[in-house]
C-alpha cells in the first residue's frame, strides 16, 4: 500500500508548508504512511470510535486513523505551522476532523470523549510521561478511554510494561501495570523519523482493567514514589520517609521489610497504598 488517500506524499506536504520539526516541541515526524496505518491498527477496528490524538504535525498519523475508519478524529496540536495542513487533512475527509490548537497538558480529555473513545497518538517525546500518568491517573476508573497506543522511546516503553524483578520496574510499572495490561505492539527504527531521534521507539498498547475504587491514586504514587526513591536499599528503610509506622505498612502487603522495591510485587504497593491512610490518621 503505497497511498491510503488522495492527499499527497508527506515530505512533499512537509516541503509546501516549510513544516521542519522543531526540537523545542520534541517533534520527530514520520513520513511512512504504510508505518502509520501499521501503528493505527494496534487500536483496533476504528468505526464509529472517537480517537484523541495529541501532536498529529503534518498529519501522517491523522491520515491513517481516518483510513482506518475512525469516526472522528480529534487532534491537539501546540504548533500552529501546521493548522493549514491539518485543515487541508479535514477537507479531504468532511466532518470527521476537529483540531484543537492548545497545550496537550492543559487539555480536559474526558470532556472530548463522545462514544467510544481511544487515544492514539506519536507522542512529542518531552511530554510523553507526564501525557501517559495523567491518564493513567484518570478517575473515575474504568476511564472515558477504552486504550490507549503511544509512542515512546523504547527505553519509556520498557518501564511501562515491566514486571517486578526487571530491571527496568519502577513507579511507571507499577501505575500501568494496576491499572491497564499493556504492551509493547511493535518497535520503529529511529530512521524512520525526520529528524531521526538518537533511540529506538515503541508503540505500546494499553487496555484498561477493572481496579478497587476505593484505593486512591494518589496514595499509590505516594507509597511508590517513597519504595523507590531510594532504589536498591531494603524497603523498610526507603519507607521511612512517608513518616508512618513502617511496620504497619510492612504487615499490610505481608513483607519482612528486607525485600528491595524493584522486587515487589504490585499488590504489596497496594495493599501499603491502602494502609497509608488509616496509619496516617493514627
Amino acid at each position: 500500500m503505497s497511498r491510503i488517500d488522495d492527499l499527497p506524499p508527506l515530505r512533499e506536504v512537509i516541503a509546501t508548508h516549510g513544516l521542519m520539526a522543531k526540537k523545542a516541541l520534541g517533534q520527530n515526524f514520520l513520513f511512512d504512511l504504510n508505518l502509520t496505518a501499521r501503528i493505527a491498527r494496534v487500536a483496533g477496528p476504528l468505526e464509529g470510535v472517537t480517537v484523541i490524538e495529541v501532536g498529529p504535525g503534518p498529519g501522517g498519523l491523522t491520515r491513517a486513523l481516518l483510513a482506518e475508519g475512525a469516526g472522528k478524529v480529534i487532534a491537539i496540536e501546540r504548533d500552529a505551522r501546521a493548522l493549514p495542513v491539518l485543515a487541508e487533512i479535514s477537507a479531504a475527509y468532511p466532518g470527521r476532523l476537529e483540531v484543537i490548537e492548545g497545550d496537550a497538558l492543559e487539555i480536559d480529555y474526558a470532556a472530548l470523549a463522545s462514544g467510544p473513545t481511544r487515544i492514539v497518538a506519536n507522542l512529542p517525546y518531552n511530554i510523553a510521561t507526564p501525557l501517559l500518568t495523567g491518564w493513567l491517573a484518570a478517575n473515575p476508573w474504568p476511564p472515558y478511554f477504552e486504550s490507549l497506543t503511544l509512542m515512546f522511546q523504547r527505553e519509556v516503553a520498557e518501564r511501562i510494561v515491566a514486571k517486578p524483578g526487571d530491571k527496568p520496574f519502577g513507579r511507571l510499572g507499577v501505575l500501568a501495570g494496576w491499572r491497564t495490561e499493556a504492551r509493547i505492539a511493535f518497535n520503529v527504527d529511529r530512521n524512520a523519523f525526520t529528524p531521526p531521534p538518537k533511540v529506538t521507539s515503541s508503540i505500546v498498547h494499553l487496555k484498561p482493567r477493572p481496579v478497587d475504587p476505593a484505593l486512591g491514586v494518589r496514595d499509590v504514587e505516594t507509597v511508590t514514589k517513597a519504595a523507590f526513591g531510594q532504589r536498591r536499599k531494603m524497603v523498610r528503610q526507603s519507607l521511612k520517609s512517608l513518616g508512618v509506622p513502617v511496620e504497619g505498612l510492612l504487615e499490610a502487603a505481608g513483607l519482612k521489610g528486607d525485600e528491595r522495591a524493584e522486587d515487589l510485587p504490585i499488590s504489596a504497593f497496594l495493599a501499603m497504598a491502602q494502609a497509608l491512610g488509616p496509619l496516617r490518621r493514627g
